[in-house]
């Protein structure tokens, strides 16, 4: 069986080049203005309060997890901040910790936190189909898993950036199949969780090149046309359509980065019945024509590997 969220992950193409250890304690505020990196933290021990912007405050404790897979502006600060808004101090510690608020005291927090980075040619679209922010509570496997990336970080070992890559296949799906569906905010994830949508999103990922409608999934979910519209486009954020739409072009992408593939070809294998068809699609969505887009993206390959 397809399972979709495995295949979103595995076309973001992960890595991990920023780990770190970071403790705190008194009153602080650390502030991060990011242009859509994904960010990760996990609380090791105590308590901190995670603001994301365009969500409540969340007061984050020992064994939680959150993952934003794409991170503006956000703040991490002591359940009580600072009255002002500004951001408090912060040292580096000579065992490598980054050390915020008093510098002297115990910690009253000890978190992993870290970015990743996709190096899909969509990922922007990918992400969209994810949560925007994902908390799970008690799930230790997260931890222990978030702690290997960073060991592996700090080891230098042979072979270290095949590691990292698994390590952060395996943490994205773990943190995203852990997130509670009907807490999660629209996105795959949710979709997944609501057994009737789950099937139809399974459809669209096995058959890719049938030629879907609104109706005809509407029946694999065992639904009304009109109710599972509206249920789909409340909880995946999308509609059906945009939604088949972005998994053919995401799937045409890494199609037509493969030398040797020709835009017919790729047309046939995500579900159109002309080349042409195919093109002014693609060319809508990405805003260039499939074969300018396989060039560049070959030439960039290239380039990467000289």
């Amino acid at each position: 069986m397809v399972d979709p969220l495995a295949e979103v992950v595995t076309l973001l193409r992960p890595s991990a080049p920023f780990a770190k250890v970071a403790t705190a304690a008194g009153r602080w505020r650390a502030r991060r203005a990011e242009a859509g990196r994904p960010f990760f933290c996990a609380i090791v021990a105590g308590a901190t309060r995670l603001t994301v912007d365009g969500h409540e405050p969340l007061a984050l404790e020992q064994g939680d997890f959150v993952l934003v897979p794409a991170a503006f502006d956000f703040s991490v600060s002591s359940l009580e901040p600072p009255a002002d808004d500004e951001e408090t101090a912060y040292v580096f510690r000579p065992d490598g910790e980054i050390r915020h608020g008093d510098p002297d005291a115990p910690p009253d927090v000890r978190m992993l936190v870290g970015y990743c980075m996709f190096a899909s040619p969509d990922a922007r679209l990918l992400v969209s189909l994810l949560p925007q922010l994902v908390h799970v509570r008690g799930e230790p496997t997260l931890t222990t898993l978030v702690s290997l990336v960073h060991a592996e970080f700090r080891a230098q070992r042979p072979a270290r950036n095949v590691v990292l890559s698994r390590l952060l296949d395996v943490l994205l799906i773990e943190a995203l199949r852990s997130a509670p569906g009907h807490a999660a905010s629209p996105g795959l994830v949710r979709g997944l969780a609501d057994e009737r949508l789950a099937v139809a999103i399974r459809r669209m990922h096995e058959q890719p090149t049938v030629s879907w409608t609104v109706a005809e999934l509407a029946r694999e979910a065992a639904m009304s046309r009109s109710a599972f519209f509206a249920r789909f486009s409340r909880l995946v954020g999308v509609t059906p359509m945009d939604y088949l739409l972005g998994w053919r072009i995401a799937l045409a992408k890494r199609l037509l980065s493969r030398d040797g593939a020709t835009v017919a070809d790729v047309a046939a294998r995500v579900g159109y019945g002309s080349a042409s068809a195919f093109s002014v699609a693609f060319t809508r969505h990405v805003g260039q024509p499939p074969a300018h887009f396989a060039r560049r993206d070959r030439s960039v390959k290239r380039v990467s590997l000289t």
